[in-house]
């Protein structure tokens, strides 16, 4: 659970930066932006699981 919580930390990182470089209007980083933000919804969608099977 750990690796993913790094994981998901890192992604964050990255998505901001890229986020914030869309903002100003630099297309490229949108386009990064989204394609971490999939990447982010995959791996939180891992980390409920694994949170839930931990849980029980």
């Amino acid at each position: 659970m750990t690796e993913l919580v790094e994981k998901l930390t890192v992604a964050m990182a990255a998505f901001e930066k890229d986020a914030k470089a869309a903002a100003t209007g630099n297309k490229a980083a949108g386009a990064r932006a989204r394609k971490v933000s999939l990447e982010i919804e995959k791996d939180l969608k891992a980390f409920r699981k694994v949170s839930i099977a931990a849980a029980k």
